[in-house]
């Protein structure tokens, strides 16, 4: 079962108030409101994009180490995904995928990572129950994120909504703002260029790790040449 088919039966049982969420229509539409309005806003557009040069980041992992993208590229292609965070099961799904394709993904010499807003206790409660293979970094303050282009701040009628669920981005991120990266997938050369990029707003779609092989496999073979 692909990815996309996995979020989508997931979807189908949250929006039919399926046990444990039962969440009411009118919660529903609130939801696809916010998406809607963050579609339509065009900042997926203005994101980076395959062609332009990575960010460089030195980011805190669960263990509270010190990971840097130069010394990853240092090894070879690096694969970025971001991540909203430990509760949102849309994410933890796209995590879970990545996990079954990182042999494939390792045998083409290039290293995962996943960066996320919250705290590194947050991304070791990920890890653990995804049964990562790979770490969660924290961009504590989505400043990362933000030079991506993808950060941005949840409305007011979000914000309510997300506390009524249980989900307080302050405490998970140890950050007053209430803001969140798009969903973003990203494969950076050894160049330090972006050779892949995904966003999408709508965070329950996203591409299939599939997609990766073949850039992969092509940054393989400009090396080789």
């Amino acid at each position: 079962m692909s990815l996309q088919d996995r979020l989508d039966a997931f979807r189908a049982q949250f929006e039919a108030g399926a046990e444990p969420w039962k969440a009411p229509r009118s919660v529903i539409e609130l939801m696809h409101k916010g998406t809607a309005e963050l579609v339509a806003t065009g900042q997926a557009e203005r994101a980076l994009k395959a062609g332009d040069r990575a960010p460089v980041f030195n980011l805190e992992d669960p263990d509270g180490a010190y990971v840097s993208s130069r010394d990853l590229l240092a090894k070879g292609p690096l694969v970025v995904t971001f991540y909203r965070g430990v509760w949102c099961p849309y994410c933890n799904f796209e995590l879970q995928a990545l996990q079954e394709a990182l042999p494939q993904i390792q045998a083409r010499g290039a290293n995962l990572v996943a960066i996320s807003p919250q705290t590194p206790p947050n991304s070791r409660k990920s890890q653990r129950q995804n049964e990562l293979g790979f770490p969660i970094l924290s961009d504590a303050g989505g400043e990362v994120g933000a030079a991506f282009g993808i950060r941005f701040a949840l409305p007011d009628y979000l914000v309510e909504l997300y506390k009524a669920f249980g989900n307080d981005l302050p405490l998970i991120n140890k950050d007053p703002d209430w803001t969140l990266p798009m969903p973003a997938r990203y494969v950076i050369g050894t160049d330090g260029v972006i050779a892949y990029a995904e966003v999408n707003p709508d965070y329950t779609q996203r591409p299939d790790p599939s997609e990766l092989l073949p850039v992969l496999d092509r940054l393989a073979s400009q090396v080789l040449i």
